[in-house]
């Protein structure tokens, strides 16, 4: 995108394991690199559930051996939870935690928060953007199938809206690809307000 040529000055650098952050990144057509780092989270107790992925988001900012970056850099990471209501939910640790994750949000309402930060030499930029999700009426067999079928143990909440929107999905209300795990709307907004 042509309004993102500034960026070119900067290293950019996504530190996330997440191919789904990446195809999303790469949506906005500018250059990065993609590096992947040990991380241990750990919250302040009684945290509220909105400021979780962010703080979390923060973490792995933080977390980045900045020795190891180059000049010029720009960093971004980010932490996507599900939350429904006020229970945070995760990445299931198995295929039985994932269809009791999936019967909680089935046929309700929750909402998808995405945690950001971009951090250069001179900038630290955070935020949190929000998008609210209806689950369609799905039976254990329908649920059981879709575990089976996609194996969601790496996405929080236990699915993924690329995999199955129509299967699983009834609405969203906010941005699609925030659910997937990265707001790329939001992530251009803000790199364009950076001050060069």
């Amino acid at each position: 995108m042509k309004q993102l040529e500034k960026l070119d000055k900067y290293h950019v650098i996504l530190a996330s394991q997440s191919p789904r952050r990446k195809m999303l990144l790469e949506k906005l057509d500018i250059k990065f690199e993609v590096r992947t780092y040990r991380y241990y989270e750990t919250l302040p107790p009684q945290i509220d559930p909105c400021d979780v992925a962010e703080c979390i988001a923060l973490q792995k900012a933080l977390y980045v051996p900045k020795d190891e970056l180059p000049k010029n850099f720009l960093l971004i990471t980010a932490d996507t939870i599900v939350v429904i209501d006020g229970e945070i939910l995760g990445k299931p640790k198995d295929e039985k935690e994932a269809v009791t994750m999936l019967e909680k949000l089935s046929g309700k309402r929750h909402e998808v928060m995405t945690g950001v930060v971009i951090i250069t030499e001179n900038v630290v930029k955070n935020f949190t953007e929000k998008s609210k999700v209806w689950f369609k009426d799905l039976t254990k067999t329908q649920i059981e199938n879709y575990v089976k079928k996609y194996q969601p143990l790496d996405k929080a909440g236990a699915y993924g809206a690329q995999d199955a929107e129509a299967e699983i999905i009834d609405r969203i209300e906010g941005s699609y690809f925030n659910v997937i795990g990265l707001p790329i709307g939001r992530v251009m907004e803000e790199l364009l307000g950076i001050e060069f």
